[in-house]
């Protein structure tokens, strides 16, 4: 059974994406990294077939700005080598998320358009929850429906099965509200 996970956006990497005209792309590729600021999907255990929500926390508020299928994860060095042209021109479009010390290219389908227009739910901030190896735990520092601090959220976390099931009931609801 595919996992979901959440990956942490910067603000800066918000704005730079809205101001590029991204806005409303689908997403196709992500890039990871060895480094906090860039984490890797590989040592968070992401394989082709698990969805991958690259999130925001902005105003105290946690915001999903997507949802995405891992088709691949490969080698940053040697991406140019195994991606077809149509892939590669998809990764030098999305070379705004390309922030930091790059290792690793995650390449999928198309998935839900890029939005920041999609908060997500206090009552589902106060009960989403990640899953690890060591048990289950839920977002901390979220104060009457406000996240107060991103350390909960920063990097590359597994959502358990009920959350993951309600954020992507999130972003398909906004995605067919739009359409």
């Amino acid at each position: 059974m595919p996992n979901a996970y959440t990956t942490l956006w910067t603000n800066d990497l918000c704005k730079a994406l809205a101001r590029e005209g991204h806005t409303g792309e689908r997403l196709t590729v992500m890039f990871g990294g060895p480094h906090q600021s860039l984490p890797s999907f590989l040592r968070a255990g992401v394989c082709p077939g698990d969805v991958i929500h690259p999130v925001r926390v902005f105003r105290r508020q946690l915001w999903v700005l997507g949802a995405m299928e891992v088709g691949r994860v490969l080698d940053y060095d040697t991406v140019g080598e195994e991606l077809a042209m149509e892939d590669y021109l998809r990764l030098i479009h999305w070379k705004t998320l390309k922030a930091g010390c790059v290792s690793e290219v995650v390449v999928g389908p198309p998935g839900s358009p890029l939005t920041f227009e999609r908060p997500v739910p206090p009552d589902l901030l106060a009960r989403l929850t990640y899953r690890s190896r060591r048990g289950e735990r839920q977002i901390k520092h979220v104060v009457g429906g406000e996240l107060r601090s991103t350390v909960s959220v920063h990097g590359i976390y597994r959502l358990a099965p009920e959350s993951a099931a309600e954020l992507d009931a999130l972003v398909r609801e906004s995605c067919a509200a739009a359409a």
